[in-house]
Order: C-alpha cells, then structure tokens, then sequence
C-alpha cells in the first residue's frame, strides 16, 4: 500500500498511530499491511440470536462470521484468525456435540490459534482432550503447568508466525481454576501466576526468538475493582507484550484500550463481547524494518447483511 493510498484510506477509518512523524518519513515506502481478526467468548453460538431476542435479535452466526472473514482474507492475504478462549458451553449444540462442532468449525475456517478459557475444562480434561481431536491449528497457554495429562503434547506455551517478511510470536493465558473449574475438571492442570509467566516467555519471543511483534491471547479478563490478574494489569506489569486479545469478562469495547508504558510504547488491548456478535479487526502496518509504526481498529457487527 503507497502512502497516498494509505492516508485515503485513513480517512474511512479511526486511526491510532503510535508515532505520527514515522507515517511521514515513509512517504516514498511501501507500508506492510497485517490484519488481526478476534474472536472470544462464542460460547457455542453456532446460529444468530433469534429474532425475538430482546437484545440480540438476528446477531451473530457462524455462517455469517465465515463469510466475512473469507471476504477481509481475500482483501488482504496477510491475515490471522484469533481467538481467546470459551468456545465452549451456551447453546444446546455444546450439550449435544461437547465442543466438538465448535472445533471443526472453526478449523474449517482456518483459525491460527485459540487459547483455553474456563468453559474448555466443562467436560473435564479428558473430555477436552477428546474434542481436540477435531482441530486442525493451534492451542496456546503458557500459565496452565501440565503435568501428566494427555493433552501435555497437545498445547503448545506460544506459536511464531511469519507474515510478509514480519515475525510474530503468540502465546496464551488462562484464568485461575479457583471458583471456576471444579478441581477434578482441571487434574493435571495447575494455574501460574500469569504475570509472572508473561514476562517470561514475552521477554523469550521478543529478545532471543527475534519476534518483531508479540500477540497474547488472554482468557484473563479485561479489568477488575480488585487486585485479581486482569488484560489491563499485563499491560501496565509486562514489557514485552504489543497486543492482547482477551476474553472472560465478555467486554464490548468500542476501540481497543491503549496502555502507554513509561519507555512510551503503547499496548493494545482488545475485546469484543460474546457468542460471536462481533468480528474484531485490527490492522496493523510496519515499515521495511518490520517496525509496526500505525494501527486501525474497528468491530464489525455480525449481522443479517452478511448472510
């Protein structure tokens, strides 16, 4: 994408630049166009919502999500498909197909990666284990300690990406079992303290992995009246993240939260609500030093007109 074509498009779209005097320096380069698209929460929401739903009547649809991500993929080939966490539980399609559907679905969409949220440990950790069967890409988390489960092979603490010349590194956080997971669910299974976790393996991709860019998948939760472990606190307490995808709390952000540091980068953090009611979108552009200089965001409702 040239500069000129880059700013007309700018203009359709809410831009957040990290550095606006590196947009001008790259008047005669060519910018290099990522697209992250998110999901979180979907929670089995395989149809939309019924029309007389009194809130989300005709919203969301796998069908629908499918449409428009091959649209956005045929767009811009550079795309990732991501998802932090409860595929599971919701919709009597969970109660039938114990995730099972909800796993070859999104495999046939072609998801990078999903990370583990509460709602994966329903069935228990063998039950799990059995419904992994049915995918074909990714599952991240780096704070869940396993030790001797069958899915100890199974899950990886982080995945590297290369995109157009541009190295990104992904990793997963889950939330604690405490209050959530009843403790036969999760044998095997043992919760770290996610912070600490992160600047670890953040610090890893970044420094010694040589990942240009670092992507956490959060099933923390965006923020909290309390202490607990929350998307926001990652930002602020870990150096090494660019972008966190998160889930648990079902937010509905109208634009991703910006945490500046005091070193004066800036985290993204991003999440959009529940049962796939949106497709989030976050395009990012690097220059030819694979350094990302600006970012647009947006969520797009997933509704009729995409049927």
């Amino acid at each position: 994408m040239k500069r000129s074509e880059f700013l007309k498009w700018m203009s359709m779209a809410s831009l957040m630049p990290f550095n606006a005097f590196a947009l001008e320096a790259q008047e005669k380069k060519e910018l290099r166009q990522i697209t992250i698209l998110h999901t979180n929460d979907t929670h089995a929401r395989i149809d939309p919502f019924p029309k007389s739903h009194p809130q989300y009547g005709d919203l969301g649809g796998f069908a629908r999500r499918a449409s428009l991500v091959q649209a956005i993929r045929k767009e811009n080939p550079n795309t990732l498909l991501l998802d932090a966490g409860d595929v599971f539980q919701g919709t009597p399609y969970f109660n039938k197909y114990r995730g099972e559907l909800d796993y070859k679905l999104m495999s046939k969409l072609k998801y990078d990666a999903t990370t583990l949220g509460n709602h994966e440990f329903d069935n228990g950790v063998e039950g799990l284990a059995s419904t992994m069967n049915a995918l074909n890409f990714p599952v991240v988390n780096a704070n869940y300690w396993i030790n001797e489960s069958s899915l100890s092979n199974r899950i990886k603490n982080f995945i590297i990406k290369d995109i157009d010349g541009v190295r990104i590194g992904i990793f997963g956080l889950g939330v604690d079992f405490k209050g959530l997971v009843l403790d036969q669910n999760h044998e095997g299974f043992t919760y770290r303290d996610p912070i600490s976790v992160a600047k670890g393996i953040s610090r890893n991709l970044k420094h010694y992995l040589k990942c240009d860019y670092v992507i956490c998948l959060s099933h923390l939760g965006y923020t909290y009246e309390d202490d607990r472990v929350s998307d926001i606190r990652l930002a602020k307490e870990v150096d090494s993240i660019d972008l966190i995808i998160g889930g648990h709390t079902h937010t509905f952000l109208e634009e991703p939260t910006l945490i500046t540091k005091s070193s004066g980068k800036q985290v993204i953090i991003n999440q959009v609500g529940f049962a796939g009611i949106r497709l989030g979108r976050i395009d990012l552009f690097f220059n030819d030093k694979t350094e990302m200089i600006a970012h647009t965001a947006n969520a797009r409702l997933i509704n009729a007109q995409l049927a």
